[in-house]
C-alpha cells in the first residue's frame, strides 16, 4: 500500500480483510482557535467502518508540554482497541485544517506501524458524494504489541547541538515575530538558522498534496538542500509532522523535534530569532 492513497482506491477497499481506517482529526490546542469537536464529527457521519482514533488523548498526558508522544502501553492499548494488528494496512484521513492525519501518521510510525493518508481527507470523500454513515463499528479488540521505537524524534538536548537544516511549519507571520506567539509563556520568533515552509504550501487548493517533484520545489524555494539532514519544528509537533510526511513522500526521513516552539520559545536559556530567515 502507498503512504498516500486516492478516495477512489479506498472506496473500493472498504471491507476488505485487514483494512483498518482511523479518523485522525484533532483538536487544536491553540489559545484562541476555532474549536473543533472530533467525536461530534465523526458520529455525524464519517468513512463507512472507520474508527475515531481521538488523537487528542494519544498523548503523554504527564508531560507539560502539548502533544507529545504517547507512552508505548498507551499505543498499544489503543491500537488493541482498535483492531489494528500487526498485518493490518491503515489509513487514516482527518477533517482539520491543520491535516492532522500527518501527526497520527507519524505517531503510529514511531511505533513500528507503517500507515498511508486518505488523500485529500474526508473533505474530499464527502465532495465527491461518497457514502458515509453515523454507526460506530461494534468491537474490535484485537492483540498488539508495538513494534522497537523508531529514533527519528528529537529532543531539546539534540536541538541545541544539532547541525541539521531545520525547517519551521508555523506560518510567516509567527516565524519571523511580526505575530506574537498564541501562548503567552512563547517568545515571538524563531530558533536561530531555521528555515520557514507554512505547512499549506504543499497542498493544491483542493486539500491534496502536490505531486512528489512540486514538493521538492517547496523545499528549494525556502533554501534547503535535500542532500542534507532536515529537522522540522512548529508550534507544538503537529504540523511538523505535515513537514515529515512531505518528505517522505519524495523518499526522505525527516525526524521531528517534539517539543517544537511549546519548548523552545519557553525556555528561558534558548536563543531567539526574530525577522526572516
Amino acid at each position: 500500500m502507498d503512504a498516500l492513497v486516492t478516495t477512489e482506491w479506498l472506496a473500493e477497499a472498504l471491507g476488505a480483510d485487514g483494512l483498518v481506517v482511523l479518523d485522525a482529526t484533532y483538536t487544536s490546542t491553540l489559545p484562541g482557535s476555532a474549536k473543533q469537536d472530533p467525536a461530534g464529527e465523526y458520529a455525524a457521519g464519517h468513512v463507512p467502518g472507520a474508527r475515531l482514533l481521538d488523537l487528542d488523548t494519544l498523548i503523554d498526558s504527564a508531560d507539560p508540554l502539548p502533544s507529545m508522544l504517547p507512552p508505548r502501553a498507551l499505543f498499544e492499548a489503543r491500537m488493541a482497541a482498535l483492531g489494528v494488528t500487526a498485518e493490518s494496512r491503515v489509513v487514516l484521513y482527518d477533517n482539520s485544517p491543520h491535516h492532522t492525519a500527518c501527526r497520527a501518521w507519524w505517531i503510529l510510525g514511531r511505533f513500528g506501524v507503517d500507515a498511508a493518508l486518505l488523500d485529500g481527507g474526508i473533505a474530499k470523500w464527502k465532495a465527491e458524494g461518497r457514502p458515509t454513515e453515523q454507526t460506530t463499528p461494534g468491537s474490535a479488540r484485537a492483540s498488539f504489541e508495538a513494534g522497537m521505537p523508531r529514533t527519528q524524534v528529537r529532543s531539546l538536548a539534540e536541538m541545541q547541538v544539532t547541525d541539521e537544516q531545520i525547517v519551521d511549519a508555523r506560518s510567516a507571520a509567527r516565524f519571523t515575530g511580526e505575530e506574537p506567539d498564541p501562548r503567552a509563556e512563547c517568545a515571538p520568533g524563531h530558533i536561530p538558522g531555521s528555515r520557514n515552509i507554512p505547512y499549506g504550501r504543499f497542498f493544491e487548493a483542493d486539500g491534496t498534496w502536490k505531486s512528489p517533484a512540486a514538493i521538492r520545489g517547496v523545499f528549494a524555494e525556502a533554501g534547503l538542500d535535500l542532500d542534507k539532514p532536515l529537522v522540522a519544528t512548529c508550534g507544538s509537533g503537529i504540523t511538523a509532522s505535515v513537514i515529515a510526511f512531505a518528505a517522505h513522500l519524495i523518499g526522505r526521513d525527516v525526524p521531528v523535534y517534539d517539543g517544537s516552539w511549546s519548548e523552545w520559545g519557553a525556555h528561558p536559556a534558548t536563543p531567539k530569532a526574530l525577522g526572516p530567515a
